[in-house]
């Protein structure tokens, strides 16, 4: 038997979740058929999709009950013969679901080695949002070097991914955040420029030049001024929505200044190309070898204060990546 939180309901994260008893999974994953490799969880990753499924409102909705978390750090308990992993390993993994347990279990293709230097729960912060931002920043949105980037919610997991990622192919970055503990936040990430929300924060980008890339985690209101502050053929990248309202465009705006949206799913995307996701770990552990990036892990919580955490991210207070920590 191990600990794990699971969804009961669909209430919120102060009432959906409890801290259950349940039997160990099966080395077993519906991502790849055949055996996964079992790992012992040291650190879990706590993101946005999991805030939405404690209300029913993701698109990934198994049976109730059932345990979230889709990132993970850890020891391998066991592995395939052969396979890239072996027991004893300190690995990071995505997991789909299951990952807010002692232990769990990951397919074959989708756990990575945990950098050398690292921490465990800076390896749970990193899959999701650093896969994502380098998806959104180079398979979507083609970033060039000596491009200006303009990242929102640059203090969150994505935000401070994104800044990263951006400087390591040699961007200028310049961050939007609601608080000046959020901009100390940024700065640390790497932002050359650090703008209020609550700010004239479009006519600062103007001033500044203009942006060709915007990283979007937020939506709402944010959205048409960022495609005002693009310079002409710029893309606004939609990674998400944290704002809660998803933004319309007048297409004549496009039309006359060549600009582009473009939609971020990494999910959609790369879940069927095992060989994009395997070339994609291997660019991000060059860089995490070479010290260029590394996650900023805000908070941290005990296994059994999941609903905690989860409500951090809902009443957007959460800065870096929130992790839950599993002795």
């Amino acid at each position: 038997m191990m600990r794990a939180i699971q969804i009961t309901e669909y209430t919120g994260p102060e009432t959906a979740l409890k801290l259950v008893e349940v039997p160990e999974p099966d080395p077993s994953h519906p991502l790849t058929p055949g055996e996964g490799i079992l790992i012992d969880v040291r650190a879990a990753g706590v993101a946005f999709p999991e805030l939405l499924q404690t209300r029913g409102l993701y698109q990934w909705k198994p049976p109730l009950p059932y345990v979230p978390g889709a990132e993970i750090a850890g020891v391998v308990r066991s592995a395939p013969a052969g396979g890239p992993v072996r027991a004893g390993d300190r690995v990071i993994a995505y997991t789909q679901g299951g990952g807010f347990a002692e232990v769990a279990v990951a397919p074959v293709g989708f756990v990575f080695p945990l950098p050398e230097g690292w921490e465990f729960r800076e390896g749970a912060a990193m899959l999701l949002n650093y896969h994502t931002a380098y998806f959104a920043l180079h398979t979507r949105g083609g970033l060039e070097p000596g491009e200006n980037v303009l990242v929102h919610g640059a203090a969150g997991g994505i935000g401070t991914a994104a800044l990263q990622l951006a400087k390591a192919h040699g961007a200028r970055t310049i961050a939007v955040v609601s608080s000046e503990a959020k901009a100390r936040i940024a700065t640390a990430a790497g932002a050359d420029e650090v703008l209020r929300a609550d700010g004239p924060w479009k006519d600062q980008v103007r001033a500044l030049g203009g942006v060709d890339l915007v990283v979007d985690p937020v939506g709402g209101d944010r959205f048409t001024d960022s495609l005002r502050s693009l310079n002409d053929g710029g893309r606004l990248l939609v990674v998400g929505f944290s704002e809660g309202s998803i933004p319309e465009v007048r297409v004549n705006r496009l039309l006359l200044r060549n600009l582009a949206v473009i939609g971020v799913s990494w999910g959609n995307y790369a879940l069927g190309r095992p060989d994009y996701i395997a070339e994609t770990a291997a660019r991000l552990g060059e860089l995490a070898q070479a010290d260029q990036i590394r996650p900023i892990v805000g908070a941290s919580f005990p296994l059994e204060s999941a609903a905690q955490a989860l409500t951090l991210l809902e009443e957007r207070r959460a800065v870096g990546k929130v992790v839950l920590e599993i002795a």
